[in-house]
């Protein structure tokens, strides 16, 4: 995303039927955000002063209802203080967010936003509360830092780069704890970017190779091979990762096989697939039953 956005938005819009304040977007006459900044806004920009438009970017929600922003720091202002705000998520009910918490308040996190839903969720009423928070608190001249104890509890792939692009925006920092992504991040550097595509991509792409590997061998009439290394112990164990939102392979580490030639090893991700899609599918069938 271009920088040119935040350039229009350190000047008020001087048309009337607007009047947006520094730091806000552009809106129509009927009070929702523009598709586009004014002319006579984005022209008080010498480098943009040719531009025949600058759209306003998607992290401002075009169409969407116009509200005013926090209006942007005087350039050259210095943070004030250093603010870090957490935030937990848990995908259901019965999972706890102990652990979360406890790693937050290691970390020195004292403000803490929490919720249990989905990650498939399109509303994340916490989430949206504790970025609008760091937005309100950085604009008054402090530095503000999202801390999250592990970046699935954000999301993965394109949700987290959106995110990421939000807290850009408003100049936050984002920090995680441990994981694939541990420590802080400029939410608009390139590395992180490409972390956070990448982190949709794992599962996506074991789940995408097994199931045409499953489905080629049934083709061929070949009986898919992992289930005599599994048990309930180990089923058990993986349906509670599972909920802690794991990829297969993480999932397949964490578990040992107790007999046969294999014994102490750990099972494949493809195994574990078939242990849990079988325990899915038979869950099923005695629901319909």
């Amino acid at each position: 995303m271009s920088d040119d956005f935040k350039r229009v938005e350190s000047h008020d819009c001087p048309m009337s039927t607007c009047a947006a304040p520094a730091g806000s977007p552009c809106r129509t006459g009927k009070n929702k955000v523009a598709i586009q900044y004014h002319t006579a806004r984005f022209r008080l920009v010498p480098q943009l002063a040719k531009a025949l438009s600058v759209p306003i970017p998607a992290v401002r929600k075009p169409g969407s209802a116009w509200m005013e922003l926090p209006r942007p720091l005087r350039a050259g202002t210095e943070p004030v203080g250093h603010v870090r705000l957490g935030y937990t998520r848990a995908s259901t009910a019965r999972q706890s967010l102990y652990a979360q918490l406890e790693s937050l308040a290691e970390a020195g996190v004292t403000r803490v936003f929490s919720e249990k839903i989905s990650t498939r969720a399109t509303r994340r009423p916490e989430l949206e509360a504790a970025v609008k928070l760091a937005g309100g608190i950085r604009s008054s001249g402090v530095a503000v830092t999202l801390v999250v104890h592990e970046h699935k509890r954000l999301g993965r792939g394109i949700k987290l780069a959106m995110l990421a692009e939000e807290l850009k925006a408003s100049d936050v920092g984002l920090e995680f704890l441990p994981g694939e992504l541990k420590g802080s991040h400029d939410p608009s550097g390139i590395m992180f970017t490409g972390l956070a595509a990448m982190s949709g991509m794992e599962r996506e792409y074991i789940r995408d190779r097994t199931l045409e590997g499953h489905e080629s061998a049934r083709k061929r009439g070949k009986i898919i091979g992992g289930a005599w290394v599994t048990d309930d112990d180990m089923l058990s164990m993986a349906l509670h990762l599972r909920g802690q939102e794991m990829s297969l392979r993480d999932i397949a580490k964490r578990l040992v096989i107790t007999t046969g030639a294999k014994k102490g090893q750990h099972p494949s991700p493809a195994t574990v697939m078939r242990m849990l899609r079988e325990h899915d599918e038979q869950a099923g069938i005695t629901a319909s039953t």
